[in-house]
């Protein structure tokens, strides 16, 4: 008997915590005067509120790029620009130069190039967020960070 107690205690606790017929309107212009509410809360606007932070500042590498990596960017440039844009940047990594892809969006990976264009690994992305485990101390190993390319877009 108390087992089915619960479930219909807490269905009546739900049912009875929705109430019905409820309007919320919220405003999408500003009065033409005054404030929204008084006495002290403005009226919105449709400007930004919070400025962008800035980008890290790094230094461009300026060495010439491998031919497949011209490819790689042309091929990127070919598709829609994605949020966040697409950066491309050198490292040491292992003793060797690699190339960093970030990932174009959410689950997808971020990709290491060998100056080959060899793929490495896959740091990040994936469902677990924690790449393909190849190169799983990437993040601690890399050095001499320099930005190669980014979606000019």
């Amino acid at each position: 008997m108390r087992r089915l107690l619960i479930p219909f205690t807490a269905l009546a606790l739900l049912l009875s915590a929705c109430q019905s017929d409820v309007v919320v309107n919220t405003p999408t212009t500003p009065p033409s005067e005054g404030f929204v509410s008084e006495p002290d809360t403005p009226a919105p606007t449709s400007t930004n509120t919070t400025d962008p932070v800035a980008a890290r500042d790094m230094r461009l590498d300026s060495t010439a790029r491998p031919l497949w990596l011209r490819q790689r960017i042309e091929s990127i440039l070919a598709t829609r620009k994605r949020n966040p844009i697409i950066r491309i940047t050198r490292y040491e990594y292992e003793g060797q130069t690699v190339y960093y892809e970030s990932a174009p969006c959410c689950d997808q990976y971020s990709t290491v190039y060998d100056v080959k264009g060899q793929i490495l690994c896959h740091p990040e992305g994936g469902i677990t967020g924690k790449g393909d485990g190849k190169c799983a101390n990437f993040d601690k190993r890399k050095a001499n960070e320099q930005l190669v390319w980014q979606d000019p877009r």
